[in-house]
């Protein structure tokens, strides 16, 4: 048999090292992706310097220009050449990287950048009598020389990439990596806020933050507010547990204060910003009972944990970390903002009363009230803070047993009459309550009360949902839910996958207190429902839940997913709109909201009041 073309095979090649430019280029490539990366890392040699301000200049979204001035500890004069040189660093004792107390540490970042850029490093120590400077070229080192500056240390990287062409043409606009910019610099000075931080791009001024005097709460959520904005500020709730050498402190907004995407969510572990799954995972888990799948809460959470306990060199540019315990870092951060969440009782997002002013404005020719030429009439973010205290009386006044407002069979009417004036309370009572007095209601739909220096608007049907939700939530976890026989069992047709589906979880929903059996194909009969619930459309609350459970994983219990099953249940176990009551009833309905945790907003996130200050409204009429 002949044989067949020999294997087309590549001469050997002989092994052999990488010059230093090129390692040094590599390593470029997996720290410095853009210029905010390169940034992050010489911000984070003056935080490990002491510094206490940190100045930022910028050209052409940092491509052109990057110089970073700080008023740190400073660099001895005969140390500049080490600094530049790849693997050599302060920040490491006894070539440990176990206890890393660092947030630069390996010593590479200085080496890559002047790898690829044109480097000048100026620096000053406090014994030194003049600064000292050297200049690196794509990886070509000058001589160090005198230099005049203060105690501290410039780092000025000009022409970033211009070694490597190639990587300019993956960088964006000079606007997005402007934005990539300030995103890191507001990471940072989130974790430091002993330290000022400015940012300027040319000679305009993007960022301007003074130190703050220490960490207390208040100076922790003073530079929060000033980096994610005053509103984030009126409506935080703190953060605070210890666990196991764990310790979890920050701040989290509101449910009624959330946006559409969790790109506001902010994790730092022992003052450093990373980005991790587990934190965007527990706190959806934790905010599963107050806010729609599609919006996302606004905090930022500060985790110490001891060195050993994480592991922060698992990615290039140190973006990531990884705990040694993760589930026990999760369960702390979900059962620290349920605790939050439950101690902020009914408050609600001051936001929600800002727009309801912003809405109701008559508007002028200048767009303002009353044609006036300046909003110095917009209530200030204090003013509109005090209308939502968070205090929660202990009351158990109101709705009964079976979770229902105590109905007069006539239904009610919606403004006192001379009949039932006497169950009026005097003026004066409501400044005994937060929410106030019931006073009337519009629409059949929203109760207006009045407070001690104010009016409260409740939607009756949002506020009733959310007891309800909450009673079901505490017998569940007390003794099970109560089960009530219907007397003519209802029987409803969904069409066979929805019956199949439904009835595949009846032994799950007997436990919630809904008890389903088969009726022919496509059909079920409903014998029993929720005794909390009282009068319950079965028919509409079984077509919702056979809905819901279309969206569910099959492989999930209903207790995983309670939120949503619950949540349905009472939807249709709540007070409707349209539905008249009485002055007793609407009182009934506001004690109850005082008393109950998170009663500020409903299952979906939405708020179930608005407060506004009668200094607010006198202001919409021209009074103030």
């Amino acid at each position: 048999m002949a044989e067949g073309p020999a294997p087309n095979l590549a001469p050997r090649r002989a092994v052999r090292r990488l010059s230093e430019r090129l390692i040094n280029r590599i390593a470029a490539g997996e720290v410095v992706e853009r210029p905010s990366s390169a940034l992050k890392e010489l911000v984070e040699n003056s935080l490990d310097a002491g510094a206490t301000q940190i100045d930022i200049h910028i050209v052409d979204g940092g491509k052109k220009r990057l110089e970073v001035h700080d008023n740190g500890a400073g660099i001895p004069a005969d140390e500049l050449p080490l600094a530049v040189e790849r693997h050599a660093t302060s920040k490491l004792d006894d070539d440990d990287l176990v206890n890393i107390r660092h947030l630069g540490f390996r010593g590479e970042a200085l080496a890559s950048i002047a790898s690829v850029a044109r480097l000048t490093l100026t620096s000053r120590t406090a014994d030194a009598d003049t600064a000292s400077e050297i200049h690196v070229e794509g990886g070509k080192m000058g001589a160090v020389r005198p230099a005049a500056m203060r105690r501290g240390t410039r780092v000025v990287v000009d022409d970033l990439f211009f070694a490597t062409p190639a990587r300019l043409k993956f960088l964006k606009t000079e606007r997005a990596e402007q934005g990539q910019i300030t995103d890191t610099v507001k990471r940072l000075a989130m974790a430091h806020p002993r330290v000022g931080f400015s940012l300027a791009n040319d000679s305009r001024t993007l960022l301007s933050l003074a130190p703050a005097g220490d960490l207390a709460g208040d100076a922790r959520l003073a530079r929060l507010g000033a980096v994610l904005g005053r509103d984030f500020e009126a409506n935080a709730i703190a953060i605070n547990a210890a666990r196991e050498g764990l310790h979890l402190a920050g701040f989290a907004g509101l449910p009624t204060y959330s946006r559409g995407n969790a790109m506001q969510q902010y994790l730092f572990v022992n003052g450093r910003p990373v980005r991790d799954k587990l934190l965007v995972g527990a706190v959806r888990g934790a905010y599963a009972d107050y806010l729609a799948r599609d919006r996302h809460p606004v905090l930022a959470l500060f985790l110490e944990v001891p060195p050993d306990c994480v592991d922060v060199n698992v990615h290039p540019a140190k973006a990531e970390v990884r705990f040694r315990d993760p589930g026990l870092v999760r369960g702390m951060i979900v059962s620290s903002l349920r605790h939050g969440l439950a101690e902020a009782g009914h408050r609600a997002s001051t936001t929600v009363a800002g727009a309801a002013l912003g809405a109701i404005r008559t508007e002028g020719s200048t767009g303002l009230p009353w044609g006036r030429t300046s909003d110095s009439t917009r209530p200030s973010a204090a003013e509109l803070s005090r209308a939502f205290a968070a205090q929660a009386p202990s009351l158990e006044l109101g709705i009964g047993e079976r979770g229902q407002l105590p109905l007069n069979p006539g239904g009610g009417i919606s403004t006192p009459s001379a009949r039932d004036h006497s169950a009026e309370p005097p003026p004066d009572t409501a400044a005994d309550f937060p929410l106030g007095t019931a006073r009337g209601q519009l629409h059949a739909t929203y109760i207006v009360a009045q407070t001690v220096d104010g009016i409260v608007i409740v939607d009756q049907h949002a506020a009733h949902e959310r007891l309800v939700y909450e009673r079901m939530k505490k017998q569940i976890a007390a003794t099970g839910v109560g089960r009530q026989a219907l007397l003519l069992p209802e029987v409803v047709d969904l069409g066979e996958d929805p019956a199949v589906r439904l009835l595949a979880r009846a032994d799950e929903l007997a436990e919630l207190g809904l008890v389903l059996e088969p009726f022919g194909p496509g059909t079920v009969v409903v014998r029993e429902v929720p005794s909390m619930l009282g009068k319950v459309d079965a028919v509409g609350l079984v077509r919702d839940l056979a809905d819901e459970l279309s969206e569910l994983d099959e492989a999930l219990s209903l207790k995983e997913r309670l939120e949503e099953v619950t949540g349905t249940m009472a939807c249709h176990g709540s007070v409707r709109a349209g539905r008249r009551l009485t002055l007793d009833e609407m009182n009934a309905l506001l004690r109850e909201m005082e008393a109950t945790p998170h009663s500020g907003q409903c299952n979906h996130g939405r708020p179930t009041y608005v407060e506004l200050k009668l200094a607010d409204v006198e202001k919409l009429f021209g009074r103030r």
